[in-house]
């Protein structure tokens, strides 16, 4: 349906006509003289021609005046109602960028590739799910930094992910000061809602806060944590001495993270390859419902250039009226 966003500019319909009404008498009287200077023009004047022009001029200006007085009432097009998803959820995705995770553990397709390209494969399908829900993203290595903040616009959020790289933020890993900013971040949000998804493949050895105490205090913020180890049981690597078996993941404190999902009544994960990533994810979905509840809006259009057009168009059929009568609109 159309409306109108400025209705009230209907209100200058009868401009013209008061304009004219309040024109001095000698204007009047100064253009019925020129119009009845001889006979001929008294004679055309009369001729019902004439006359007939004359009307179609005035409609012609009529109508050029109120198709302007539509568009500068700015009217708009109100298109169906819209149902957006609202879940009511704040999630913020802690990332990882310490210098362990360049390590090449995980599979996609067939070929081994670093952990951190695993992550931001399977991070990003499940940012894709969360419509609905504010999501904010903190990146953190040897300090701890804000990349998103809060905000429905999860492909602005992807982006972030997808570009960030190995040691952005330090070689080192500040698990607990990843923490803090978190709960900083979400501190003014509704309480039920908060939610702390930390991705790590190492143990924390730079920043302020230790994980635990960082826990406490988002224990008392009512900050939910699942902390999601990352990292290969087990790799080959050549070295001198031929194929060597490592652990790529003994840096990982795990009694840490399941202390920190523990402390905040969230969970604790652990993804060894890529399978058990995307598991993980779905299992997070299940826990973190996306849709609680539903809003509804309407798409809205300016279309003042429609009545826009029209006047010209009146205006230029004006104008060939005249010029074909030789003359002035």
């Amino acid at each position: 349906m159309i409306e109108f966003l400025w209705p009230y500019m209907f209100l200058l319909i009868p401009l013209p006509l008061v304009i004219y009404k309040l024109l001095p008498v000698s204007a009047h009287r100064k253009t019925s003289a020129l119009m009845m200077s001889d006979l001929t023009d008294v004679g055309h004047f009369q001729n019902s021609s004439a006359f007939g022009f004359s009307k179609i001029k005035l409609f012609l200006m009529s109508l050029v005046w109120l198709t302007l007085l539509a568009s500068a009432a700015r009217p708009q097009f109100n298109g169906p109602p819209v149902e957006i998803p609202q879940s009511g959820r704040d999630l913020m995705l802690a990332v990882d960028l310490s210098g362990s995770m360049q390590f090449q553990d995980f599979e996609i397709k067939g070929k081994y590739t670093d952990r951190l390209t695993a992550l931001k494969l399977i991070a990003g399908d499940f940012i894709d799910r969360r419509k609905g829900d504010r999501i904010g993203l903190i990146l953190f290595g040897s300090n701890a930094y804000l990349q998103t903040p809060l905000t429905f616009d999860t492909v602005t959020v992807k982006q972030f992910l997808m570009e960030a790289e190995v040691g952005l933020a330090g070689k080192e890993t500040a698990i607990g000061d990843a923490i803090g900013l978190a709960v900083k971040q979400l501190r003014d949000t509704p309480q039920a809602s908060r939610v702390l998804i930390l991705l790590t493949d190492g143990n924390n050895n730079a920043g302020e806060l230790t994980p635990e105490k960082a826990a406490e205090i988002a224990s008392r913020s009512n900050l939910k944590i699942h902390t999601v180890a990352i990292g290969a049981k087990s790799m080959v690597v050549q070295t001198v001495f031929g194929p060597q078996m490592m652990n790529p993941s003994a840096d990982i404190d795990e009694k840490a993270l399941k202390a920190v999902a523990e402390i905040t009544g969230g969970k604790y994960f652990r993804a060894y390859n890529t399978q058990e990533l995307v598991h993980i994810y779905q299992e997070i979905d299940q826990l973190e419902p996306t849709e609680q509840s539903k809003q509804h809006f309407r798409p809205t259009d300016e279309v003042y250039y429609w009545p826009l057009l029209f006047a010209l168009i009146f205006t230029a059929l004006g104008i060939l009226f005249a010029s074909l009568k030789g003359e002035m609109l």
